[in-house]
């Protein structure tokens, strides 16, 4: 998909006709009807979880990557919250394949999401009766998250005045959509400042990730990324990097303290995520990283992110599930498991 990418819904919409469904509870329905009431539980107390995956047009076909990892994390994330999903990973699987296949997309974003819906309000959603958890996926084109060229021009990153909320205040392994206002308070204040991306530091004053990516830092040759007691998400792209900068002979420390410091005597660093992929930092707080190009281990680390996506070697390949219609009797607008 190489034409330029929209960034509204609506504007989307209008490029690709085949834009105009959306899984919503079991059921394949038109985009316009995907909508909840405004009492909603989650819409007033936050009470989602969610996950972005991406969908690669990789040499052997469209192919979600590490799908099965990412609804694992689901899982967990709702469980959190005693939060239950009425539908297996199977069904959850053979929707999105067959939402990604009759919209005709290659390559694209896809988002599963569970929330307490429309019963009743009142903080906990399940005394004393349980309100009704609904689920949804949706999928649309999306490219680089931080910027056309940010891949290779990198982006400048402002350290945060907002703290990452801490593990014992809101669990920050999982995906909970009340608990991403702290990212969204970061990211509008880089914005002000005239930053492309934000980096918080955790309560203890050391730094966790970006608001929606995780950091990896670089210093003489080895690679030092923080530890989950650093109150950052598990990243199933900060997994994927940390392999495959070993499998290239690179010593990983998966659970490093890094000191604000640090950022700005560090040889290169870069950020980790689904949106963000694998994207170089030039600038923290106006100090240039190293020599503000791309570093060596990031552009070994990024390229060969980049090379497994599109040739999907064997020793990757059960990083991805291959977008094939599923097979399914059901009538039309609705979904089976395979």
């Amino acid at each position: 998909m190489d034409q330029e990418i929209p960034d509204t819904f609506p504007e989307q919409r209008a490029q690709f006709d085949s834009l105009d469904r959306v899984w919503f509870d079991g059921e394949l329905v038109d985009w316009d009807e995907a909508s909840v009431h405004v009492l909603t539980h989650a819409l007033h107390y936050g009470t989602s979880v969610f996950e972005g995956v991406r969908c690669y047009d990789t040499a052997d076909g469209p192919a979600l990557f590490r799908w099965e990892e990412h609804l694992e994390r689901f899982f967990e994330s709702a469980a959190v919250y005693d939060m239950p999903i009425d539908y297996d990973r199977a069904e959850l699987t053979a929707a999105v394949k067959r939402l990604i296949c009759e919209q005709d997309l290659d390559s694209c974003y896809v988002r599963p999401v569970a929330f307490y819906g429309y019963d009743r309000l009142g903080i906990d959603p399940t005394a004393p009766t349980r309100v009704p958890t609904s689920v949804a996926i949706a999928c649309w084109p999306w490219g680089a998250y931080l910027g056309d060229d940010a891949i290779e021009r990198g982006i400048d990153v402002g350290v945060s005045s907002w703290r990452k909320n801490a593990s014992d205040a809101v669990p920050a392994t999982a995906k909970t959509g009340g608990a991403y206002v702290n990212n969204v308070l970061a990211a509008q204040e880089a914005a002000r400042n005239g930053y492309d991306e934000a980096l918080l530091l955790d309560s203890e004053g050391t730094v966790a990730e970006g608001p929606g990516e995780n950091l990896c830092l670089v210093r003489d040759g080895d690679l030092y990324t923080p530890g989950l007691a650093a109150d950052v998400l598990d990243g199933v792209t900060r997994r994927s990097a940390v392999r495959l900068a070993r499998d290239m002979g690179y010593t990983v420390h998966d659970d490093a303290t890094v000191a604000r410091g640090e950022l700005y005597t560090a040889d290169e660093l870069f950020f980790t995520g689904t949106a963000a992929e694998v994207t170089h930092i030039r600038s923290v707080d106006g100090v240039t990283v190293g020599d503000g190009e791309k570093g060596p281990v990031t552009d070994a680390v990024q390229t060969r992110f980049f090379e497994v996506l599109d040739d999907r070697p064997s020793e990757y390949g059960a990083w991805f599930t291959d977008v094939d219609a599923p097979e399914t009797d059901a009538p039309t607008g609705s979904v089976t498991a395979e």
